[in-house]
């Protein structure tokens, strides 16, 4: 389990990772392992890196393939993170939405920031 002293901070957002049935791109028409990342950076930093959760909202996938998705946080800081969208094999995506949720250690209006 991880603790925070201070006040928590919550930050969330929803992004479209990619639309690649409008061009053709690779989640659609491409096979085997393909990869996006997306950076997302917070509005106000966090004291530390915060536990980040991702998931899919909407999915637009070709029903003649098998769905196959991976997604996670990756690369998180204090600042920001990468959303990271993976599928492989012959799996064709039109299109991918993630929702997000940042929890962790938020500044205080009392902290100083000496330097």
């Amino acid at each position: 389990m991880r603790r925070f002293k201070g006040p928590i901070g919550i930050e969330q957002g929803s992004t479209i990772l990619f639309s690649d049935y409008a061009h053709d791109g690779a989640m659609w028409t491409g096979s085997g392992p393909r990869e996006v990342r997306q950076a997302q950076e917070f509005r106000e930093p966090f004291v530390a890196a915060p536990i980040v959760t991702v998931g899919i909202s909407m999915w637009d996938i070709d029903h003649q393939t098998n769905s196959r998705a991976d997604i996670s946080a990756e690369n998180i800081t204090a600042k920001g993170f990468e959303i990271v969208f993976r599928t492989w094999a012959d799996t064709r995506i039109a299109r991918i939405r993630a929702d997000w949720m940042a929890i962790g250690q938020a500044r205080d209006e009392d902290d100083w920031d000496v330097a």
